[in-house]
């Protein structure tokens, strides 16, 4: 068998390893090629900007009611579909910021002059507004707007008096829409080259939420902050990234040992037992200390298995080996002997044989020669035995006919279930009898008796004859190769072998039954 290619393969431990390292990183790879993180605080940026602005739009509309009868002028209607159902106890505004769908306006456009000053109550409510945002900002580091229902800056710490009615999302909400965008920012100084791994840090959130009395836009909370870096985030939650790097690497470790305890390590041993089969160490044949998995159970238990059914084949093909050629070497040696005496006589090289030597020599030819006739019919039969069964079926009435005739001096006694069909042909069922009669006559049987009980899944057929007994050293052997009793009559010592072969090439069995008359047998026949 040629061998595969030398070239370099990844070990199944490297391929296991480098399956969980890779999967040990995939949070990463989402933190910081996916902006999941980033999004994330972008959102919870927005998600404070909203709660601040609703507290300070609520303070707007109580100093707006508080100054309804200094002619304040309101701005637009809000449209019905905007407005919240009065039924409706909550109605959240849900941050929906989204870095990775690149809604990034550019930066924020500057302020423009006001077409007309505030009215004087708008002013005061700024006024009144004033500290409180301060103070907010001291805290949220969130920068702050108050704008009146035209656009124009009434409290801040910037732009007062000017204009941000030209913005989108001032203009959204002056019609009485919240919105928020994000917006491109440039850093008061160059950042680190590692912040560059996050785009969370070159953007502003800005909110607008209307303030709405008496379903018209009494004003604006417009507010802004830059969303949390990144890098300071998880310096500050550094604990919990750590304990969660910790998890994950020893939940890669476990995973690892699971895998080399379940995989690896029998892997690794079913090898080593390959090896030295290979070299011819039995001791491989014995079962592994771990399966780890049932797949690799059955696996390791087949090829166990087979290797052991191919040692053991080897093993009687090499002591088959040996018998045979002790067989054939015996008439062999007799008819070269016979034959080069003959030939000598001929030839006049030696005293002529007598007529009557020369016709012993040429009949012990011709008995050697039909002796070896007698053992290659034994090794076809053995051959075909050994062939693997194809479907075959028969019942044991005709192949008991069949060994009537074959037999015809000897009274055959058959009873039970004879049609009963078996898995086996006639022809292999034959050669099965044949050999037991054949036994059976050459040990001087005059009756031989079958009977066949149906046992549901085989046939038990008892083959039994009045010949002479099997000696008691001799039980253990009749089924060995060339062990027979009655060499010089003829024998091979290979019917019983070929029996039990057939036999077991189709999931039967034979064996020698203990009895104090003749010999018995007993078959199993696999039914069809």
């Amino acid at each position: 068998m040629s061998a595969a290619p030398d070239k370099w393969r990844p070990s199944l431990g490297l391929v296991i390893f480098a399956v969980l390292a890779t999967v040990a990183v995939l949070p990463l790879v989402g933190l910081f090629f996916f902006r999941l993180y980033d999004n994330q605080l972008i959102r919870q940026t927005q998600a404070e900007l909203i709660a601040q602005s609703r507290v300070l739009a609520t303070i707007y509309a109580q100093e707006f009611t508080a100054r309804l009868d200094s002619g304040l002028t309101l701005g637009a209607e809000v449209p019905p579909g905007v407005l919240p159902d009065p039924g409706d106890q909550v109605t959240p505004i849900r941050p929906a910021l989204d870095l990775t769908a690149n809604d990034l306006l550019r930066r924020r456009p500057d302020a423009l002059p006001a077409p007309r000053p505030a009215q004087q109550a708008y002013v005061e409510i700024g006024a009144k507004l004033t500290p409180i945002i301060r103070e907010t900002q001291k805290v949220t580091l969130a920068g702050f707007r108050i704008l009146d229902p035209q656009g124009v800056v009434i409290a801040g710490r910037q732009e007062v008096g000017q204009s941000l009615a030209h913005i989108e999302e001032v203009a959204d909400a002056l019609h009485g829409q919240y919105r928020a965008t994000l917006r491109n920012r440039v850093p008061d100084k160059p950042p680190p080259p590692i912040y560059s791994f996050s785009r969370g840090l070159g953007v502003h959130v800005f909110s607008a939420m209307p303030v709405i009395v008496n379903n018209r836009v009494a004003g604006v909370i417009y507010t802004t902050r830059t969303p949390s870096n990144i890098f300071d985030h998880l310096y500050q939650e550094r604990a919990k990234f750590v304990l969660a790097g910790l998890a994950v690497i020893l939940g890669t470790i476990a995973i690892g040992l699971v895998f080399s305890r379940t995989i690896t390590l029998p892997m690794r041993e079913l090898i080593d037992r390959a090896a030295r089969i290979g070299r011819g160490d039995r001791e491989a044949f014995r079962p592994l200390r771990h399966y780890g998995t049932r797949e690799f159970a059955q696996l390791s238990h087949s090829f166990l298995g087979m290797a052991e059914q191919l040692a053991r084949r080897s093993d009687y093909i090499a002591t088959f080996s040996a018998h045979l050629t002790h067989e054939l070497k015996s008439p062999l040696t007799s008819i070269k002997g016979a034959a080069e005496l003959l030939q000598d006589s001929v030839q006049g090289k030696s005293e002529g044989l007598t007529p009557a030597e020369q016709n012993t020599f040429i009949a012990n030819i011709l008995s050697d020669t039909q002796r070896l006739e007698a053992m290659a019919q034994r090794l076809r039969e053995l051959a075909r035995a050994e062939s693997l069964p194809q479907n075959e079926r028969t019942e044991l009435a005709p192949v008991i006919a069949d060994l009537r005739s074959r037999f015809p001096a000897s009274s055959i006694e058959a009873s039970g279930s004879l049609d009963r069909a078996i898995g086996m042909s006639s022809e292999k069922a034959l050669i099965v009898l044949s050999h037991l009669a054949d036994n059976a006559v050459r040990h001087k049987a005059g009756t031989i008796r079958l009977e066949a009980v149906d046992e549901r899944t085989t046939l038990l057929v008892t083959v039994s004859n009045d010949g002479e007994p099997i000696s008691a050293p001799n039980r253990d052997r009749i089924f060995d190769a060339f062990f027979t009793t009655r060499r010089d009559q003829g024998g091979t010592g290979m019917g019983l072998a070929i029996a039990r072969a057939v036999m077991a090439s189709h999931g039967g069995s034979i064996r020698l039954k203990p009895t104090d008359d003749g010999a018995a047998f007993e078959l199993q026949f696999p039914v069809a």
